[in-house]
């Protein structure tokens, strides 16, 4: 049994992860995602009220015009009011849905200048990683199979994170090795199609420090479910940090390869 705080908690997601019992939308934590947490409040105002208005009207219907109610049916067979009303209210509602979903549509598709650009190609059932700003960094990240089932990220931690620093624009453009992926992390409000053979891009601007957990949104095959992604936002000097010593450990990796190769030419 949850209590009223942890009702409360659970009615929305926790920032960067799912929560149990989770209802609504993960708290956002990149403007995209706080103007979708809104426009999906805003149109819920439309919704429930038509619902509504709906249920009630076909009650009355049902109530009032059946047979038994109503043996003589009307032969009334227009009514100008209702016939201009239930053309004009439903062109308002979708006006004032339409309007703000144009300036989610440009906040989403207008891609403004990168900060840092990351290169995410999927595979079955993986994700591999480039930083093409950065010294062409570049790893694999798959999903930690060995937590145990108490583990609430169970299916979300990965061996190798992906890093990006605070409030920086970052530009995520996506493709696939095989076949078609989704990159997705709900508090970003990102998800985007990893398709064969074709770039796609979509980008983001974390204003919060922490860990932020996604997955494969698309049903790509047998592990599809063991395809997570997790982003780590840090400082900018935690960046830098983190690209100097992926750097010295990729440096360090290219020269055990050479010493490697050379060993065996000598033999």
């Amino acid at each position: 049994m949850i209590g009223t705080a942890g009702a409360e908690e659970a009615a929305k997601g926790g920032l960067g992860e799912p929560q149990p019992w989770q209802m609504g939308l993960q708290e956002p934590a990149t403007p995209v995602m706080e103007y979708i947490n809104w426009f999906h409040t805003y149109v819920m105002w439309f919704i429930v009220p038509i619902t509504l208005f709906v249920m009630v009207l076909l009650l009355y219907v049902i109530v009032r015009f059946n047979k038994k109610a109503n043996p003589v049916p009307s032969k009334v067979t227009h009514n100008t009011i209702l016939e201009v009303a239930w053309t004009v209210l439903p062109i308002l509602v979708l006006v004032c849905i339409a309007l703000p979903s144009f300036k989610l549509l440009y906040m989403e598709e207008v891609i403004p200048k990168a900060d840092l650009t990351i290169k995410a190609t999927g595979s079955q059932w993986y994700w591999d990683y480039e930083y093409p700003d950065n010294g062409d960094i570049s790893f694999s990240s798959t999903m930690v199979r060995d937590l145990p089932m108490s583990d609430p990220l169970r299916l979300l931690k990965v061996d190798n994170e992906v890093v990006v620093p605070v409030n920086k624009t970052v530009v995520v453009q996506v493709t696939s090795n095989d076949v078609i992926h989704s990159f997705s992390v709900n508090s970003f409000g990102i998800k985007i199609d990893a398709i064969p053979g074709r770039l796609n891009q979509t980008w983001f601007k974390a204003t919060r420090e922490g860990m932020y957990y996604g997955q494969c949104s698309r049903l790509c095959g047998r592990d599809h479910a063991f395809m997570p992604i997790a982003f780590r936002v840090v400082s900018e000097e935690e960046f830098q940090k983190w690209v100097a010593s992926k750097k010295t450990a990729m440096n360090g990796a290219a020269l055990d390869k050479v010493a490697a190769a050379t060993s065996v030419v000598v033999k």
